[in-house]
């Protein structure tokens, strides 16, 4: 079974290098970097990249499906787009046109608290498929108000975040102005004379903005107030007593992402949580972490019966699908590899995106002989 794809681009890096010409220097560097010195973002691919798997050539081989069922639903694929802040910055309707992907491919679609679409808008082109990950509020109020809008459009899944009890130190946005409160430098400026086609489709779809959170904002911010409603407003570390009335209000499936750890894996259990994603937030957040493929085995093998382990974080192609995989995840998230392909082919490039890891996923699938995607375990080199 093949995809269509713009051969002109037919790797994750294409379209890295596509995007990094096409949109300006600030938002491919938010897009782009981690924190600090960049380290955990390196360590999490190169260590993913350090696993290997088994072919075999001479066993009897049918078919291979990546069909995988996930909280009772299933889907054509072992992966789904995690969620991104600012994604209308890198490019316009980022989110509108990531989410079109992911209901055409039947693959979830995950909405964050802070991007620039709204729940509402999300939950119409995904048909009530989207999955909703929710920054923890400060103000119980807000908290209840952004819940009960995902459940009134029919989010099946809420995803609460709990890596970010402070906001990454990030030196490249703090440079370029992105750090909150953000500003608008005549560096930036320049910059976006130099992007014609990014600045003429902004100007055609309007300056992206936090639309989840519009209705709590007071109107007419300028950037330093905007910098210090976002401080307010997510101010507070998730902890279990936080998430309990969480559990209590939401009928539906609850998964936490962030864990990097066996003893919140354990809380997740405790509080009945549905499913876990191990993530270290893509390396944004704590540079002195371990990656994320080091807890997710950790946790995979000694939790993987009790609670449904997911992984994101340096997870770039297909073949990194098939490593997350190997290693006990049952499904991965991918966030810059589908933001490359919109910033690089803007409309075509969630569609593109989706079809090249797919492609590249059934190819190794045949390679090792792997029929389905429970088994890729048995193609583990230990």
């Amino acid at each position: 079974m093949s995809w269509n794809y713009d051969k002109r681009y037919p790797s994750i890096e294409d379209l890295r290098e596509k995007a990094k010409r096409r949109i300006p220097k600030f938002a491919f560097e938010y897009l782009d970097g981690g924190c600090n010195e960049d380290i955990n973002l390196y360590r999490n691919t190169a260590e993913l990249r350090e696993i290997t798997l088994k072919p075999e050539y001479l066993t009897k081989h049918t078919s291979s499906s990546m069909k995988t069922t996930l909280f009772g639903k299933e889907y054509d694929a072992p992966f789904g787009i995690a969620p991104v802040g600012l994604q209308g910055l890198m490019w316009p309707n980022s989110p509108e046109i990531l989410a079109k992907a992911a209901l055409e491919h039947n693959v979830p679609f995950i909405l964050s608290t802070v991007t620039t679409s709204s729940i509402e808008r999300i939950a119409e082109i995904t048909e009530g498929n989207a999955w909703f990950q929710l920054y923890h509020p400060a103000k119980d109020e807000i908290r209840n108000s952004i819940i009960n809008r995902a459940a009134d459009t029919g989010y099946p899944v809420l995803v609460l975040l709990c890596d970010v009890p402070t906001f990454g130190y990030r030196p490249r946005d703090i440079r370029n102005g992105l750090a909150m409160p953000p500003s608008m430098s005549l560096k930036n400026i320049l910059q976006v004379f130099g992007k014609p086609k990014w600045a003429i489709e902004t100007l055609r779809v309007g300056q992206p903005s936090f639309e989840i959170l519009k209705p709590y904002m007071p109107k007419n911010l300028d950037l330093k107030q905007l910098g210090l409603f976002m401080n307010d407003t997510f101010n507070g570390r998730l902890n279990e007593e936080k998430i309990k009335p969480i559990r209590d209000m939401w009928k539906g499936k609850i998964v936490l992402k962030g864990v990097a750890n066996e003893l919140d894996a354990e809380k997740a259990i405790r509080l009945g949580l549905d499913g876990i994603i191990v993530s270290n937030h893509g390396g944004r957040q704590l540079d002195a972490g371990e990656a994320s493929i080091k807890p997710l085995a950790r946790i995979a093998k000694k939790y993987g019966d009790q609670i449904v382990v997911m992984m994101d974080s340096g997870i770039r192609s297909g073949p990194d699908i098939a490593r997350a995989l190997a290693s006990e995840a049952k499904f991965t998230f991918m966030g810059r590899s589908f933001m490359y392909g919109v910033s690089a082919l803007g409309k075509k490039g969630g569609n593109h995106t989706m079809a090249i890891l797919k492609t590249q996923l059934q190819q190794i699938m045949e390679q090792i002989c792997c029929e389905r995607i429970e088994d890729f375990p048995n193609y583990l080199i230990k």
